[in-house]
This record gives structure tokens, sequence and C-alpha cells, in this order.
């Protein structure tokens, strides 16, 4: 299921500064969520498995089951929304899991994706938004009751903790050089259009909210400028204050979606 990956020498550099320790694997298929049987095979490749579990009481009554999941004892890596490369620390090591369905993308584009996770990793925040949001994320879930249904919800929180973390690496992104650099930077271009069009997309019912919101704090990594009302997220001041600079930012957002 598991096996080394060699990376490049500019993400090898990455690496050493950020999380030295850290093991970058390929994975032989494409997952989500890795079934717990298969989770645990990363035993044979590192040296201990330490399960993240979470009280109940952090759960609304109707979360999604795969959130239960992960809350649970039972060891989970992957969830929903984290792309073509996972990265854990219920290792350790902490690895970076590379998903196939990277094969095919630009050697560069990899490397920056891998290079973005290893600078996660290297930042020691939670591997997830509700570690992030904790017992909170009830009120969390609270201010966007009736605009969202549980699993909009759950989308909209993971962005927003997206959100967080990219104001954390994006000064890193920005010190690199190189190929590397070159796709961090071609990454924002991209996406820079999609932004500039989501008022449009999500008043014409072609973006919900929580996809809205997926692409905009994507952007934030990338230091894109971003429209209303997530502009509000691209703030030191949610770096300082967390979940409930978020929480607040969630209640104004949902009265304008009633």
């Amino acid at each position: 299921m598991f096996s080394s990956r060699e990376v490049s020498d500019a993400v090898e550099r990455v690496r050493a500064e950020h999380a030295p320790d850290a093991l970058v694997l390929s994975c032989e298929t494409d997952f989500e969520t890795i079934p717990p049987a298969q989770a645990e095979e990363l035993g044979l490749v590192v040296d201990s498995l330490d399960p993240v579990s979470y009280p109940g009481e952090w759960l609304p009554a109707d979360a999604p089951d795969v959130l239960a999941t992960y809350a649970s004892s039972e060891l989970t890596i992957g969830m929903p929304g984290d792309g073509s490369v996972a990265w854990s620390r219920q290792t350790e090591p902490p690895v970076v899991l590379c998903k196939p369905r990277l094969d095919g993308s630009p050697d560069s584009f990899v490397d920056f994706l891998i290079a973005e996770a290893l600078v996660e990793v290297g930042l020691d925040e939670p591997e997830h938004m509700l570690g992030f949001f904790g017992e909170a994320y009830p009120k969390f879930a609270e201010a966007v009751e009736g605009p969202l249904d549980p699993v909009g919800t759950y989308q909209l929180a993971v962005a927003c903790y997206d959100a967080y973390l990219g104001l954390q690496t994006r000064d890193s992104f920005a010190e690199w050089e190189g190929p590397l650099f070159e796709a961090w930077v071609d990454a924002g271009d991209r996406l820079a259009s999609r932004l500039e069009e989501l008022p449009s997309a999500i008043a014409s019912d072609e973006l919900s909210f929580p996809e809205a919101a997926e692409l905009a704090c994507n952007g934030i990594k990338h230091a894109s400028e971003l429209p209303a009302p997530f502009d509000a997220l691209d703030a030191t001041a949610y770096v300082d204050h967390g979940p409930s600079y978020a929480i607040e930012w969630a209640d104004r957002v949902a009265e304008t979606l009633e």
C-alpha cells in the first residue's frame, strides 16, 4: 500500500528545513479516507502509530459519519478535502502521502504539493479542522445552521482551516527559488480568474457557498486577491484569534445566505 517516494533536491531542502523526519510515501490507490486495515499497514514503514481521537461532544448531533469516525479512537488517515497529497502526524515519524491521481501532473506542480505538505507538517498545527475548532466546532455549525446542511458545514469548516494554514505557510512559499517558486506562482495565477468570478458563480448557483469557499481559501496560500466575504479571512487577526475569528465570520456570512 505504501512505498518510499524519491523527491527532488528542491523538495528535499524544504523537508530539511521544515520537517526533517517526515517520510514521503507513494500510495497504491487513491483515497479520501484510507480503510482502517490498510491504514494500519503504515505500521510497517513507520516506528509507531498514535491514532488521534476527540471527545464526542465536539461534534454536532448531525455531523457527517466520516467526522464521527475521525473523532473516534479508530486510526483514520485522510479526509475529504485533502486533495492529491495528504499528511499525518498520527505516525512517528510523520508521513506525507502521495496519491496515484498525481500521475501525469507536471513535475513542478507535484513538487509544490509535496513541499506544501512538508511545510504544513512543520507548523505543528492539527492535521484536520476538527483539531483546530475543537470544542468550538458545534458553535461554528450553529452559526451556519439553516443556510447550510451538515455536509456543507463540514466543507466550509475545512475551507476555513485551509485559510488558517495558508496564512502561515505563504511566507515560506514566497521565499522559495527556481521551479518550486514558479510552480507556486503559476498555481496562483491559474486560480486568479476563478476567484474573480466567484461572486457571479455563487449568485447563479454555479457554485455552492462552501464550494466557493474552498476556492477562495485555497487562494490565501498564494497571496491571491479575494472577493468579499472571503477577503475577511485573509487577516493576521485570524492567526491571532483562530476558531473564534472563524466563528464570528461564519455568523456574519450566514446572515447573507438566508
